[in-house]
């Protein structure tokens, strides 16, 4: 019983693990409000998860704010691109049930390949934005192929993919058929993203330089052009 209580003891080391997780998803939910800047804060909470699903993270509010500081440029330009494909998604939605560009094809069939282009589309999207961010937290590389390796390693590893998809919208649909617990917005980002962040750790490890990388780990890393593991 004494272990259980002790400062070194899973239960202390749980409680302060939470502490942690809550005060890393206050500063997300403030670092989002202006929501341009969504980019830039969801960077920086897998900056600070990737280390914390390896017990490496350090100070977490200088931690959080170096990432943000050092990615905000790119993660802005991707969080803006990734905003207008949704407001085009939309658009596209609202044609398809209805609007003037439908009426004037005059075609059901029409509608029909609009809400399957946005079908797929929305799919592209997620697997994408499910790993860019994970991914400009964790390499150096250019705005362009951070997108593009965002992709192809959605695509590559499609089990994890499925599996971070799912485990990021089991809050979400909680809160959506049950706003009661609306409550969990207080530490679902930064739980949800810790979660990731142990599958996303063992894919990046793939695609790190070989000498930061075990001797039997295999290197797809030339696949992924450019890319250096941040510190």
């Amino acid at each position: 019983m004494s272990r259980v209580f002790n400062y070194e003891g899973p239960l202390f080391t749980f409680l302060s693990r939470l502490a942690d997780l809550f005060w890393l998803n206050l500063l997300f939910i403030l670092c989002c409000i202006p929501v341009i800047t969504i980019g830039a804060a969801s960077t920086a909470l897998y900056y600070v998860t990737l280390k914390m699903a390896k017990d490496e993270e350090g100070y977490i509010t200088k931690s959080y704010f170096k990432s943000f500081k050092e990615n905000f440029v790119q993660a802005t330009v991707i969080w803006i691109g990734f905003l207008l494909i949704g407001i085009i998604m939309i658009t596209d939605l609202r044609i398809a049930n209805g609007g003037n560009i439908a009426e004037a094809f005059n075609s059901a069939a029409f509608g029909n390949v609009v809400m399957v282009a946005v079908f797929v589309m929305g799919i592209v999207v997620l697997m994408t934005g499910a790993y860019v961010f994970p991914i400009l937290a964790q390499f150096d590389n250019t705005t362009r192929n951070t997108v593009k390796n965002a992709f192809l390693i959605s695509i590559r590893h499609l089990p994890y993919t499925i599996a971070i998809l799912f485990i990021t919208a089991i809050p979400v649909v909680l809160i959506w058929f049950f706003p009661a617990l609306f409550i969990l917005v207080l530490i679902m980002f930064s739980v949800t993203a810790y979660i990731n962040s142990r599958f996303f750790n063992k894919i990046f490890v793939l695609y790190m330089p070989k000498e930061e990388q075990d001797e039997n780990v295999p290197d797809p890393a030339e696949d992924i052009n450019g890319e250096n593991g941040k510190e």
